[in-house]
Order: structure tokens, then C-alpha cells, then sequence
């Protein structure tokens, strides 16, 4: 009798996407031809909750057959008392599922845009911080379905284009080092699985706290949607994320394209060129623009965008638009300038 279809999904999900880490490796070519390369390592982060318990299963279940070294790293983000034993307990378990390296590594939490996104900037740190250091091929997150819709709904809220509905990528992270296995598995696969394996299961009382947006969409937000709308709504959310992503590749690769056709021979935008582009391209060359000019990305909202496009659509004599991180933008002689100030 084979495993159970919860046990199933996610070590279907798994090996997939090792598959694709074994597919994407560059041919090594620092050793003799009859030399082996090393096994590739493939980390688990594994905050102890169901959904990373399961992948970390699947993960350490899958990676041998196919001849990858599988560890795991936990992040303690130092939020709550205890913590630090959590942690050690985490690993543990993750000992337990035969997983090596293991580690514990601790973060301290700034405060920069709240508290939810100040604890992701430090896992991710952390987490490559980690990578690095045992040279792991990649790390898998456990972000199921479920946390895709809540994604979605929260770029939905911010009101700042297309890219914001696409939620979150199968592969992120420098050189593809991040890898999302269970965009496709809902969340209560993955404590199905959890449950008919006998994996001990840490609730993260954060994820139950009223204080953090995300936790409000997820005990209030989603449920009276489905209320409203059907059971459909997180997988249709979910599917949304991926049109979107698709949609939001082909603009980017457009605008990269026509960023050259719209320079002039000192490399200076020029408006009249700008203004004949769809709005969707013009604007992503303009975002660009700013930031290679030193205009952070993560303060680079779309009003910014929309004002900045208005010294191109709608031309009346404006003066300097000051963005963030101190780069201007103005119109001088039909060439648009965006710069330090």
C-alpha cells in the first residue's frame, strides 16, 4: 500500500522541484572527468509549523534517492520568551528526520516598514547568511497556496499594479536559491501530512494574533470571502498570482527591450519616443530609470511612477519631482532627466 495522498502530494511536489535544482546546476568544470561532483545541498527552513515540518519530511525523504544532501535551518527571530528553546527543539526534529547540517541561527528584528516585513528582511539574511556559509544549492520555503492567496489579497490592497497580484515566486533569490515546492498544495495537505507521519507540530501564536495584518486576512479576510464567493477563492487567488506573474514577465521584457529605442546617443529618455509607448511599458522604463539612479525600490510607489509620467503625458511647465532616496526627475528640451539631486 502506498503512502497516503497527503504524504504523496508533498513528496510529489518535492522531488519536482529537485529535479529542476539538478536540471539548473552548471556543468562542473574544476574537477577531473572521473571525479564525481560533490552532492548538491539542498536546505529546509523550518520555523517547527506544519507547513515546513511536512516539506522538511518530503525533503529528507526525496533528496537521497536522488543523491542530494538535505539540511535544514531554523530562524529564531528572538519575538517571543522561549524562542530560543523552540528552536533547539526544531532542530531536533529535524535531526530526528535524518536531515544534516542542521542549525539554529538567531536574528535581531529591526523596526523598518513593521513588524511583519522587519522579521521576513532578518530571516532572509539569516537564511542566506546560512546558505553561504554550508554552500547550499538552494533553500526550500514552505509557502502553500494558502499563504499565495493571502499574497495576493495584500498586493490587492496596496493598489500598486500588476507585479504586486503576482504574489510569490516558484524561484526567487539570487541565482534561483529560493524554491517554493508547495504553491500548488493548500495548507491543510500539508498538516494532513504532518499528522499521518506523527510530526510533532509548533502553532506559531503570531500567525493567530490580531496585531499582524497577514493574521487578520487569514482568520477574518479569507474566511468571509469564502462566505461570500465559495469554496473556490484561494485557488482561483492563487491562479490569479500566476496570470499575473506571466503578464508582468512579458511587460518587463518588453520594456527592457524598447529602454534601448527610446534613449537618444548621449542615453538620455526621450519624451516624445516615451509618450508613443503603451502606459505599462512607458511606466516600468521609468521605474527602472529611478532606480538605477539610486531611488530604493521598496520606497518606489506607484503615485511616484504616475507623477513622474506626467512630465510625459501631461507636459505644463512642471518643476523637479523629488523621489525617494534623494533622485529627481524633470523635463529638459523634450529629454527626460532622473538623477541624484
Amino acid at each position: 500500500m502506498g503512502p497516503h495522498p497527503a504524504v504523496a502530494a508533498i513528496r510529489l511536489a518535492v522531488r519536482r522541484v529537485l529535479h529542476d535544482i539538478l536540471n539548473d546546476r552548471p556543468t562542473p568544470t574544476d574537477h577531473p572527468p572521473h571525479e564525481r561532483p560533490p552532492s548538491p545541498l539542498v536546505l529546509v527552513a523550518c520555523s517547527g509549523g506544519a507547513d515546513s515540518m511536512a516539506l522538511a519530511s518530503a525533503l529528507a525523504f526525496e533528496a537521497p534517492k536522488l543523491g542530494i544532501r538535505a539540511g535544514g535551518v531554523t530562524v529564531d527571530h528572538g519575538l517571543q520568551p522561549g524562542s530560543d528553546l523552540r528552536a533547539e527543539e526544531v532542530v531536533l526534529r529535524l535531526r530526528e528526520l535524518g536531515l544534516d547540517p542542521v542549525e539554529a541561527t538567531s536574528v535581531t528584528v529591526g523596526r523598518e516598514g513593521g513588524p511583519e516585513a522587519a522579521a521576513r528582511d532578518a530571516r532572509y539574511a539569516a537564511l542566506d547568511a546560512a546558505a553561504q556559509r554550508h554552500g547550499a544549492t538552494a533553500i526550500l520555503l514552505g509557502h502553500t497556496r494558502d499563504d499565495q492567496a493571502e499574497t495576493v489579497l495584500l498586493g490587492l490592497a496596496r493598489g500598486s499594479g500588476i507585479r504586486s497580484l503576482s504574489g510569490m515566486a516558484a524561484v526567487s533569490g539570487a541565482g534561483g536559491r529560493y524554491r517554493r515546492p508547495f504553491l500548488e498544495i493548500d495548507r491543510q495537505t500539508a498538516r494532513r501530512a504532518c499528522m499521518v507521519q506523527s510530526l510533532p507540530v509548533w502553532d506559531d501564536p503570531h500567525n493567530a494574533d490580531p496585531a499582524y495584518t497577514r493574521s487578520r486576512l487569514r482568520h477574518e479576510g479569507l474566511p468571509a470571502l469564502e462566505k461570500a464567493l465559495g469554496k473556490g477563492v484561494v485557488e482561483a487567488l492563487a491562479r490569479t498570482a500566476q496570470l499575473s506573474r506571466d503578464d508582468a514577465d512579458a511587460l518587463d521584457a518588453w520594456a527592457g527591450q524598447a529602454e534601448r529605442s527610446v534613449r537618444d546617443a548621449a542615453g538620455l529618455l526621450e519624451c516624445a519616443k516615451l509618450y508613443a509607448l503603451p502606459p505599462a511599458v512607458r511606466r516600468r522604463i521609468l521605474r527602472r530609470a529611478a532606480i538605477e539612479a539610486g531611488a530604493p525600490a521598496g520606497s518606489l510607489f506607484a503615485r511616484h511612477i504616475e507623477e513622474v509620467d506626467r512630465l510625459i503625458t501631461g507636459w505644463r511647465g512642471q518643476g523637479v519631482i523629488n523621489l525617494p532616496g534623494k533622485v529627481v526627475a524633470q523635463r529638459q528640451g523634450g529629454r527626460l532627466v532622473i538623477r541624484q539631486g
